[in-house]
């Protein structure tokens, strides 16, 4: 789960880590209030949404005057921001953050990520924010510093100065530095998140390190221990379909192309998506439904499947272990009835009562293609989808 800009540097506060005064806005009445109250001579007005390259695409302006950060907000509150994160299709603005102007020194980048390289938390800092990180890591990656940190021991004064040094800071700053540095680190394992990023920090000319900019990820896994996190979740930022699934429990995955995929298990679920890839198809999602799916659930997951517009063809791919075959090919013929399927439908069952999931389907009539394997299931849905 992500969260957006005002609502990570709230955290932020709370973790004695420097953010510029600012404050969220849902319409160019609150931001005149907001900004009049900061009493500052420039501000920025902040499109909120989920995704980087905000200020390439027009989502980030400085604003001179009342009148401006009016303007700007006006602008912005209702869009649709498109930026090379989001795809053509965008993301909706429903908040606008305004924020104090800073005055700059210099930019620096740093992030906390869970490293799935080496099963740790890893700093990743450089002298040279301001820009996109993968850019800079693609033409000068001698310019990032990176600090494993032992999950045993924790971030240790030592390596928080070994960050500061890397980062040049001047020797007044370096005390700042460290403390910021641990603030982060204490958030980022208290409130386990999978990211956290400032892109970029700042030192300021008054030499105070300021968080510019914010960006939080959290491990949906571990949010049941988080509460007040979890209810800053905003489903607008995400695919409407990714959002219904998991509503019902069920684990969704929009893609691009046109047959749809109902598996059990995500192991399954990559294996029939590169197989129907060999075959010469493109997976437009992908459901897992994961065990001990009942006929009800197997209904909702197929529903969820042909809400996509784009699907031509659809395959149910399961190997059952905890879950029935029985089950799954009762749930099928109880929805088909139910929704006007104009595709193809695919099914290829394995493994716990196959032979009474597969009589099932075979007594029922309904217009329904049998597969023996996951080979043989993709040529069909492929074929079907062409056709």
């Amino acid at each position: 789960m992500n969260l957006h800009e005002y609502q990570s540097k709230a955290l932020f506060i709370e973790y004695g880590i420097n953010v510029p005064r600012g404050t969220a806005v849902e319409s160019s009445v609150e931001a005149f209030k907001a900004a009049e109250e900061m009493s500052a001579d420039i501000w920025v007005v902040k499109a909120q949404a989920h995704t980087g390259g905000r200020g390439k695409a027009g989502g980030v302006k400085l604003a001179h005057s009342l009148d401006e950060v009016c303007k700007y907000t006006d602008e912005m509150l209702g869009m649709t921001l498109v930026t090379y994160q989001t795809g053509p299709e965008g993301l909706p603005v429903n908040k606008v953050y305004i924020e104090e102007a800073s005055e700059i020194e210099r930019e620096l980048y740093l992030s906390i990520l869970v490293d799935r390289d080496n099963g740790r938390i890893s700093f990743v800092a450089s002298a040279e924010g301001g820009m996109s990180i993968e850019e800079l890591a693609a033409e000068k990656p001698e310019a990032i510093k990176k600090v494993e940190i032992d999950p045993a021991v924790g971030l240790t004064g030592f390596q928080a100065r070994e960050l500061s040094f890397a980062l040049d800071f001047p020797k007044e700053v370096l005390g700042k530095a460290v403390q910021l540095f641990m603030g982060c680190y204490k958030a980022m394992v208290e409130l386990d998140m999978n990211m956290l990023e400032i892109n970029p920090l700042v030192l300021t000319k008054d030499q105070n390190l300021v968080a510019l900019d914010a960006k939080m990820s959290f491990d949906d896994n571990a949010l049941f221990r988080h509460p007040e996190i979890n209810e800053l979740n905003d489903n607008s930022q995400k695919d409407k379909r990714e959002v219904a699934a998991s509503e019902h429990d069920l684990s969704y995955v929009g893609l691009d192309g046109d047959i749809g995929c109902m598996i059990n298990g995500a192991g399954l679920a990559m294996a029939t998506m590169d197989m129907i890839k060999y075959c010469g198809g493109e997976p437009a999602n992908f459901l897992d439904i994961g065990g001990g799916a009942s006929p009800e659930r197997v209904g909702k997951a197929f529903e969820l499947v042909l809400a996509d517009d784009n699907v031509k063809a659809m395959l149910v791919n399961v190997y059952a272990g905890i879950n029935r075959c029985d089950w799954i090919a009762e749930g099928l013929v109880k929805i088909i009835p139910t929704v006007d399927l104009k595709i193809p439908l695919i099914v290829r069952l394995s493994g716990t009562n196959v032979e009474e999931g597969l009589k099932i389907i075979k007594d029922s009539g309904l217009p329904i293609i049998l597969a023996d394997t996951l080979k043989d299931a993709a040529e069909k849905a492929v074929e079907a989808a062409k056709k």
